[in-house]
């Protein structure tokens, strides 16, 4: 009888879209997990508004997703697949375990949020359990999750924001988001209040760390 050969893969393996903007860690990524005789990484990208479209000209079983990409987040691309493509599962991949970030990550759709410091083994055991119809989440940020509680800004004190990063005024904000300048102040005013800061930039700051944002 012919030895199967030794880099043989099972008749069904996971299909795995693999996204992360930094080329080495994607290139290990997809080079740990394709070891995995189950698991095939079928595509790769390196921007949030690729994820869709990779999806479904792929159709990978689960989408390995970033949090922070070029285009979009991975948050909104999860949100996303799940309208366009809901037959693939998210599994969020992040360096940064915050709890806000699991929480969207959840409203999103997503089956399952880990930090990028465990082994490839327990990733790719992750992948396998989505799949399956479970729900993954790492158990300290879980439980980090359930004591910090939900965000306190809304979905429009969020929007501006954001829309305050790259250091834009009270008129440019306003214009970008087609609302009054009296309202983008109210708004401003709110946030920095509920974050507890003192300036638009602070409550970024604090909002980013949180995972708000």
């Amino acid at each position: 009888m012919d030895e199967m050969p030794q880099d043989h893969r099972p008749a069904r393996c996971v299909r795995v879209l693999l996204a992360e903007d930094q080329g080495m860690m994607r290139g290990a990524l997809a080079l740990l997990l394709g070891l995995e005789e189950d698991i095939e990484v079928v595509a790769q990208v390196a921007r949030g508004d690729a994820i869709v479209d990779a999806a479904l000209a792929h159709r990978p079983d689960v989408a390995l997703l970033d949090i922070e990409l070029p285009g979009i987040s991975g948050l909104d691309a999860a949100a996303r697949l799940r309208e366009q493509a809901p037959e693939c599962r998210v599994l969020i991949l992040t360096t940064f375990g915050r709890p806000g970030y699991l929480r969207r990550a959840m409203e999103a759709g997503a089956a399952g949020f880990l930090v990028k410091d465990g082994p490839v083994e327990e990733l790719a055991a992750a992948i396998r359990r989505v799949l399956a119809g479970e729900t993954v989440v790492d158990p300290a940020l879980a439980t980090a999750a359930l004591s910090a509680g939900p965000s306190p800004l809304t979905a429009r004190e969020c929007d501006v924001l954001k829309a305050s990063v790259d250091g834009a005024t009270v008129s440019d904000i306003a214009a970008r988001l087609h609302l009054s300048e009296s309202t983008v102040r109210n708004y401003l005013s709110s946030a920095i209040g509920k974050t507890g800061t003192r300036n638009r930039m602070e409550a970024v700051r604090e909002a980013r760390q949180q995972g708000w944002l």
